[in-house]
């Protein structure tokens, strides 16, 4: 199930909220919400919850094991098992169908590809298990004694297929004592109708752009029937769609999470108005970001020792973290050459630019890079990389191209808008009193939602793309 969906919409959420506000009892609270979550997982794969509820049990354990034996050499064993059983699912259920390819196409072989499909939000749900057992070890947490309650967070159905990675300490004591208000459920609403308006009025119709230009499934690796022009507008159309698709989804995702009392944190801090890679990415995925800096970067020497090193190291994890191909390593190596070279001298020489010149470089090298993000094939993305810059016979603008820009270019100005900290104006996070402000606030709110759901209604293309992650 999704979020920008009618059933999701107008069954599956309007039935939670009715039946969580119509209990007082915080104990049967967390109970329905946890057999909700289990049911908006289930809806889609049933057979991969029984991996949930094992990944969900095995870390209780291990954190009850490893608080118990906290400061000796069996908390260091158990925090190692509860590692190996997290990185094992992840390589059996994840990459194990990267890693036969790859030994097929170096020695030949013809080793059969696993049968069973990648579990949607494994990523997710164990990043955010890992992360609960190293708190517990580090001493920085409790560890939680009801299963029951540790099962909770793990499977939030607001953040439990595509993120943003909510810690457990973030959340610990929401799970007990959580305040609702007026003020909370009316800002969880409206950042929830932002983020459905932002999926569907934005990112779908951008990559609808995109499946008409550089995401043709006909298209060969040479490219053949599109221009220049088609090339870098399919890519900046995939630009616009993959940001708003996952920003909208996380704020739905911390909407949805206030509705019912829970504070996730910000995962996206307008990231296309940074001036630097450095900046972008602590604007870009913020809980994927700051997972490897606290977990593999500092621990491996951070900026102390090898810092070079330890930078590869987590940016080529973050490239083999978003999906079991080469593309996305490259990916994750690009950004770390990129990051490398500001820390050496890319940002004293940027710094002596004018903003403007800053910005359209920050733009520039993130296109390129999701480009490397989109195209799995890497003899497509060669080609790709070839019609872009004029190393192949295609034309610089095609026959309808022009037409394309201009019947879409008030939708383009407003997606450029919507980049921008405009929401701020429009949803401030501040408790501003007053039946004007309300009123202004309500109808905004009930606008966005309508628009959304009219543009849902006959609309068969709405995907989650992080949703393969």
């Amino acid at each position: 199930m999704v979020f920008a969906s009618l059933v999701f919409l107008y069954a599956f959420l309007p039935a939670n909220l009715v039946l969580y506000f119509a209990w007082s009892n915080p104990v049967w609270r967390n109970w329905l919400l946890i057999v909700f979550s289990l049911f908006f997982y289930a809806w889609g794969e049933p057979v991969w919850v029984s991996l949930l509820l094992l990944s969900t049990t095995v870390d209780y354990s291990i954190g009850l094991l490893v608080e118990r034996w906290r400061g000796t050499a069996k908390a260091k064993a158990a925090l190692i098992g509860s590692l190996c059983v997290n990185l094992g699912l992840l390589a059996v259920f994840k990459y194990a169908g990267f890693f036969v390819e790859t030994v097929n196409q170096a020695f030949g072989t013809k080793l059969g590809a696993p049968p069973f499909t990648l579990p949607v939000g494994i990523s997710f749900y164990t990043f955010q298990t890992i992360s609960y057992v190293v708190d517990v070890y580090r001493g920085e947490v409790k560890a939680q004694r009801s299963w029951g309650k540790f099962l909770l967070f793990v499977s939030l159905y607001h953040q439990l297929v595509a993120g943003p990675i909510v810690r457990y300490q973030t959340i610990a004591d929401q799970i007990d004592t959580r305040r609702h208000s007026v003020d909370l459920f009316a800002s969880g609403v409206m950042r929830f109708a932002l983020g459905l308006f932002k999926k569907v009025a934005i990112a779908n119709i951008a990559g609808e752009l995109v499946l008409k230009t550089i995401g043709q499934k006909t298209l060969g690796p040479d490219f053949a029937g599109l221009s220049m022009l088609d090339g870098w507008f399919g890519l900046a159309m995939y630009t616009l769609q993959i940001y708003f698709d996952f920003s909208g989804y996380s704020d739905m995702a911390i909407g949805l999470g206030r509705m019912f009392g829970f504070h996730y944190l910000e995962n996206f801090d307008h990231p296309y108005t940074a001036r630097s890679v450095t900046d972008f990415w602590r604007r870009w995925h913020l809980s994927l970001s700051t997972f490897f800096r606290d977990y593999v970067y500092i621990p491996l020497g951070g900026r102390q020792r090898r810092p070079y090193r330890n930078l590869f190291i987590v940016w080529a994890l973050t490239g083999l973290w978003h999906g079991p191909s080469w593309n996305f390593v490259l990916w994750g190596l690009f950004y770390g050459v990129l990051i490398a070279a500001e820390r050496l001298f890319l940002a004293a020489l940027l710094e002596k630019l004018p903003r403007v010149v800053q910005h359209v470089w920050l733009l520039f090298v993130v296109m390129l890079g999701w480009a490397l993000f989109f195209f799995t094939d890497l003899a497509k993305l060669a080609g790709f990389f070839a019609l872009a810059f004029g190393f192949s016979a295609a034309p610089l603008v095609g026959p309808d191209t022009v037409q394309m820009v201009v019947t879409h270019a008030f939708w383009l100005l407003f997606a450029i808008v919507l980049c921008l900290p405009v929401e701020r104006f429009v949803f401030p996070d501040t408790h501003v009193h007053g039946a004007r402000v309300a009123l202004s606030r309500g109808f905004a709110t009930v606008l966005l939602t309508l628009l959304a759901t009219a543009m849902l209604v006959g609309k068969s293309y709405n995907p989650f793309l992080y949703y393969r992650f």
